[in-house]
């Protein structure tokens, strides 16, 4: 076993999760290439006398599961998998799926079923918020392919960055936590892109690998109904198995009301955005912060922790900074603002705090790369 898996398996049991004897921990393991670091966390739970639970999936036999599934049946299977989070204090989710876009071809009205049924009442009520929780995605050769990589050079990136010092890192935000809570007025600006919207008493949240490896955000979300003005993401994104490139939104009043796609489906892009009353509102307003991550792989636990990046969230809002906007999807979208992406600016109560993906106030320069 490569000696990284290892370590992570002990970054993850002992510093993300911090199990202690006794506690229970799931660890959902999905694609069998994921099966070396599941049984380095079984092994890494049983030293610290924690009591390791596993299930394996594979989006190869889910799609056929989910083309043929009924209502009645995924409400059972979502039963059975509460049941089980229930009696959980911590869960571990390891991806590693060889086709990305395994589930593209499953009807819309399926796919929302697996939502509604599954990850709201399994992931989003039970698991997120009573849970010690971490997912990551484990690299193989699907993933270097997307990345551009060789595979040995993207498992070199991708234990670069997550084995990166969180601890430090944790620090390093405590400055940009608190200058978040403080604010009201957002400014996003760039090609393409003029958004305005507060973030007034909403709480500014340090992701520092304690709930996604590779990790680093700081995120927030907005004042539900003050979104106004037009976006654009310069960062291609998959959404249920569905790719997107040049993402156009047009915001009034914090609701969607213009959407468009310069790639992908624009059907599928109003079936997600229609999904529910939330889906077309944003959940989640953060800002990239991992110096090792510094362009898209297709992978939204690496893309959104971009340096020099933001990520704008059609639908849910998490309890920990809640706009009140709730909703059946989560859907991560990312602007690269660095220099070669186009650039852009953000600003907070009318200061400029970052340019072309750079801090430029010295209490937040500890955050560039």
């Amino acid at each position: 076993m490569d000696d990284r898996i290892q370590k992570l398996a002990e970054n993850l049991i002992n510093y993300s999760i911090e199990l202690k004897p006794g506690e229970k921990v799931m660890i959902e393991a999905i694609g069998g290439r994921t099966f070396p670091l599941a049984e380095a966390l079984i092994t890494e739970a049983n030293k610290v006398g924690g009591l390791p639970f596993y299930l394996l999936h594979d989006d190869y036999v889910r799609r056929s599961q989910l083309l043929g599934a009924t209502e009645e049946q995924l409400k059972l299977e979502a039963d059975f998998q509460l049941a089980r989070m229930k009696e959980m204090d911590c869960y571990i989710g390891v991806r590693g799926t060889d086709n990305v876009l395994e589930l593209s071809d499953v009807p819309s009205d399926k796919m929302q079923l697996m939502s509604k049924e599954v990850m709201m009442r399994v992931h989003m009520e039970e698991r997120v918020p009573k849970t010690r929780w971490v997912v990551l995605r484990f690299p193989n050769p699907t993933f270097a392919q997307a990345a551009k990589m060789s595979t040995r050079q993207f498992e070199d990136f991708y234990f670069d960055a997550c084995l990166h010092d969180y601890s430090g890192m944790s620090i390093a935000m405590n400055p940009l936590v608190e200058l978040m809570n403080k604010t009201d007025k957002v400014q996003l600006k760039g090609p393409g892109l003029d958004l305005s919207f507060s973030i007034k008493d909403i709480p500014a949240i340090k992701c520092d690998g304690k709930m996604n490896i590779p990790d680093g955000e700081v995120f927030s979300a907005p004042v539900k109904d003050s979104v106004n003005g037009s976006f654009y993401s310069n960062t291609p994104t998959l959404y249920e198995g569905n790719f997107f490139s040049g993402l156009k939104f047009t915001f009034k009043d914090g609701k969607i009301v213009e959407e468009s796609c310069e790639q992908g489906d624009p059907k599928k892009l109003t079936e997600i955005l229609n999904r529910d009353e939330g889906a077309r509102y944003i959940g989640e307003f953060a800002l990239g912060l991992n110096p090792h991550i510094k362009r898209e792989m297709l992978d939204i636990l690496f893309d959104e922790k971009i340096s020099g990046s933001f990520h704008f969230t059609p639908g849910n809002a998490y309890d920990e900074a809640d706009n009140g906007n709730k909703s059946q999807i989560h859907w991560d979208i990312v602007v690269r603002q660095f220099e070669e992406a186009g650039g852009g600016e953000i600003w907070f109560d009318g200061v400029l705090i970052r340019k072309d993906g750079m801090f430029v106030l010295d209490k937040l320069k500890t955050l560039n790369p």
